[in-house]
């Protein structure tokens, strides 16, 4: 079967659009949030500490933040962009189009992943507004930012998929990514917690997602960075298999 590229163009033109609408939720909001924990954390709270690893506090955050607001709009792009058409059901004409399972993953998740790493990519260009910042691994933190938004974005389209009501679709984001998000080392580093909490951190999977971005930018990381990159392949390659299952036995897509 030819891959259908115009059938994934149009899904991912339409996809791209409805955030070019939304431009306020999709970008500006999450802009000024983080703006806003540089101020605190960063300058109110940042200026009290001492540097970790060499690193001032403000710049040693950088990472974390974006992490913080990539995890976040992966998954809300992703989860809405495929929950909708489940609710107004019009997923059934998306079904019943000219278009693979793979070629509307590639659609829906690659319009979900750019959005976030153009937000990820923005949020860096303002955070050189408030610290100094130098990425000694601009490649790899161009590569890792791309890997995890698809990454996150493809955990997003489950939920989606899995989601029978709105509530359900912010119950996981929320209550799990949120919270292990900021248990993970988005503000710190798990070498400063008491050994058996150090330990605990480990179990923690985005631990080592925020290492792995971090370590492209000061070239170390609370974990080892082919740790990190192991981690996140794994995590890629586990939500992809789910995403293809769902499509293949039809699970809360034809009923």
């Amino acid at each position: 079967m030819n891959f259908n590229g115009h059938g994934v163009w149009a899904i991912y033109r339409f996809e791209m659009a409805r955030a070019l609408r939304t431009i306020w939720q999709s970008v500006v909001t999450p802009v000024i949030t983080t703006a806003l924990y540089f101020i605190v954390f960063g300058g109110a709270i940042g200026s009290r500490m001492e540097a970790i690893d060499g690193v001032a506090y403000g710049a040693f955050i950088v990472p974390g933040l974006i992490m913080l607001s990539l995890f976040t709009q992966s998954i809300f792009n992703a989860s809405f962009g495929i929950y909708f058409p489940k609710f107004t059901g019009t997923i059934y004409e998306i079904l019943s189009a000219p278009v693979s399972s793979l070629e509307v993953v590639i659609a829906y998740v690659g319009a979900a992943a750019t959005k976030s790493a153009v937000l990820g990519l923005i949020i860096l260009a303002t955070s050189t507004l408030f610290v100094p910042l130098q990425v000694l691994h601009p490649v790899g933190m161009l590569a890792m930012l791309v890997l995890i938004s698809v990454t996150f974005s493809l955990f997003g389209f489950i939920i989606g998929i899995w989601a029978g009501s709105f509530e359900q679709l912010n119950f996981i984001p929320m209550l799990i990514v949120t919270p292990l998000t900021f248990l993970g080392g988005s503000f710190y580093s798990i070498n400063m917690l008491p050994d058996v909490w150090r330990t605990v951190a480990h179990f923690n999977p985005v631990v080592y997602l925020i290492s792995g971005f971090r370590w492209t930018f000061y070239g170390q990381g609370d974990v080892p960075i082919g740790i990190s990159v192991a981690a996140t392949v794994g995590f890629f390659v586990v939500c992809l298999a789910v995403v293809m299952w769902m499509f293949k036995t039809g699970y809360r897509l034809k009923s």
